[in-house]
């Protein structure tokens, strides 16, 4: 039985990046942070999150990624198994997620990460758009 708090689909909200000592960083898929993701009641997914500004500086890199599979939700933890991505690497593996709902946001802590240069802790805060 999937957990109906997850049901449904939300639209990304904010993102905050922080380094191991706690310093916040520049936000995770930039300033205008755009997303959705579908969770549906018969354990499937679908995400898509990227950088929004029509334009980026000359040199950056727009900030992208796409995925969809079969997930778990034990009210806690997410874990999707990745069967389609923007990043061949994932395929074929697991992503794992805390959640945790406060103030009508899912917040999703994905595990510490490269980004940017930097070993960061993210935070992706979404808002239900429909059930």
């Amino acid at each position: 039985m999937i957990d109906p708090r997850i049901v449904g689909t939300w639209r990304l909200k904010s993102t905050i990046g922080r380094d191991d000592a706690g310093t916040v960083l520049a936000p995770p898929y930039g300033p205008v942070a755009m997303g959705l993701v579908v969770f549906q009641a018969d354990g499937r997914i679908m995400a898509v999150l990227c950088d929004g500004r029509p334009a980026l500086p000359s040199g950056e890199p727009r900030q992208f990624i796409s995925y969809a599979g079969n997930y778990t939700f034990d009210g806690a933890t997410l874990s999707t198994r990745v069967d389609a991505s923007s990043d061949a690497g994932r395929v074929g593996g697991d992503q794992v997620r805390h959640v945790r709902f406060e103030g009508g946001l899912m917040v999703l802590d994905p595990p510490r990460r490269l980004y940017a240069g930097v070993m960061q802790h993210q935070e992706l805060a979404w808002e239900r758009v429909s059930a």
